[in-house]
């Protein structure tokens, strides 16, 4: 098997994923998930879709990993490791769409409006 890549994005952060077959390791930016991600869950997100099919040690993981906060990374890359192994095998697309695995979150940070404290925020009104 070849090289597969794939992108993942979350809010403003970008996630390039090289999936070869491997021994199920995971490294990000030159530094292993364990050291990248230390919070458990953000390590449980990340891994979600290789655990769904059963994938955690059959394939190692390079990935490059910009933007954003450590929330929209982990999610960023969740999603890439979801479209690399649709590209591996078409037949795991419907089991990854059903835990909502394959869907791009879209949501952006709405700009601040001229005039406002914040985007949507008005300042404090009072009649006197």
């Amino acid at each position: 098997m070849e090289v597969i890549n794939a992108l993942g994005r979350r809010k403003s952060a970008v996630a390039r994923v090289y999936v070869s077959e491997g021994t199920g390791k995971i490294t990000i930016n030159k530094r292993d998930l364990t050291e990248y991600f230390p919070n458990p869950i953000l390590q449980f997100v990340v891994k979600q879709p290789l655990t769904l099919l059963d994938a955690v040690e059959k394939y190692d993981i390079k990935v490059n990993l910009y933007g954003g906060g450590f929330t929209g990374q982990s999610q960023a890359l969740r999603l890439a490791i979801a479209r690399a192994l649709v590209k591996i095998n078409a037949e795991d697309k419907k089991a990854l769409r059903t835990e909502g695995f394959i869907t791009r979150d879209s949501r952006e940070v709405e700009r601040k409006k001229p005039g406002r404290p914040k985007a949507r925020r008005r300042f404090q009104f009072s009649k006197r």
